[in-house]
């Protein structure tokens, strides 16, 4: 079947990786991925999102279960699927000795294309992606973002059905971030298919279509990022700092805020979770203050996608 008639361009069945000691680092994941979506594979280090694109891409051997990207079995037929994906790893993979336009005129005749193609291709990316006027420099001058943007060109270079990237944006400044981003919507908007792993909650709220969080290497959720927020059943989460008890504060405040769904001490806080914020805030102060409680801080935020991890496993996302 042609790729393009293709809906699902990446599947996983039961994909699972053991590395040697018993490490888990994926364990039974099922996956589909749509063609021309952008879709996050999100969760805190360590949580078997690079072990999984490591799979999808080829590089790690699964110990068990099935991967297909653009209907090809990755372990069967790895070449074959190296010709359908374009991957932008977390490391620098650039090569040092050549210039920004050399970095893609190679990387084309090297998947086939003849001079003049390689020559056009290597234009017209320069110019999509800002760096026309850095054409003819090495790349160790380049910025970190304008490094990583390269990258994403150089893996496209070769019109992949599936970009993908492997935290995108660790480790840029906020400016080129947000460029990269800039970036990889354009990409999108043309049909692009891209499967990128991230820890950063902003990130995947911003940019995916759709997000499966994932820790020690199990499916936790998967939807939308608006679904996924609704999901929660809740208008806030109210972080209370104070001094004393704080399993005592949140039993108190458990037994004395109506709105609240649930409430727990962690991390040094206690949260409370309510179905509305509306006159909880005051309420919270006034049952900590009645108990022997003295609150130093009170903030509250809307649900995000952290707030979706936290209430699947009751830690912070980013560690």
């Amino acid at each position: 079947m042609p790729l393009s008639d293709i809906d699902e361009v990446i599947v996983t069945n039961s994909l699972t990786k053991v590395y040697p000691g018993g490490v888990r680092a994926v364990d039974g994941l099922d996956l589909s991925v749509r063609r021309g979506e952008i879709f996050g594979l999100l969760g805190p280090n360590g949580a078997g999102k690079t072990t999984t694109a490591g799979m999808l891409t080829t590089r790690v051997i699964p110990t068990s279960g099935e991967a297909l990207v653009g209907g090809i079995d990755v372990v069967r037929h790895p070449t074959a699927a190296k010709q359908v994906i374009g991957v932008v790893p977390q490391t620098n993979t650039l090569d040092r000795a050549l210039s920004v336009s050399e970095n893609l005129y190679f990387h084309g005749r090297y998947f086939g294309m003849n001079k003049s193609t390689a020559r056009a291709e290597t234009s017209r990316l320069l110019d999509q992606f800002r760096l026309a006027d850095r054409a003819d420099v090495v790349v160790d001058s380049l910025s970190g973002g304008m490094a990583q943007r390269l990258m994403v060109a150089r893996a496209i270079m070769h019109r992949p059905a599936i970009l993908f990237l492997d935290e995108p944006t660790a480790g840029l400044d906020p400016q080129s971030r947000i460029a990269l981003w800039d970036i990889l919507g354009e990409l999108h908007v043309d049909g692009q298919t891209i499967l990128l792993t991230t820890h950063y909650m902003e990130e995947a709220d911003a940019l995916c279509n759709r997000v499966a969080i994932i820790d020690h290497g199990k499916l936790l959720a998967l939807d939308t990022p608006r679904q996924l927020k609704q999901s929660v059943g809740i208008d806030a989460m109210v972080t209370v700092t104070a001094a004393g008890d704080l399993d005592q504060l949140a039993t108190v405040l458990g037994e004395s805020i109506s709105a609240a769904t649930s409430v727990e001490a962690v991390d040094g806080h206690v949260r409370v979770w309510v179905r509305q914020l509306s006159g909880v805030l005051p309420a919270i102060i006034e049952a900590a203050e009645r108990n022997g409680f003295a609150v130093s801080d009170l903030s509250s935020t809307e649900p995000t996608l952290e707030t979706v991890f936290i209430s699947l496993t009751g830690k912070e996302l980013r560690e």
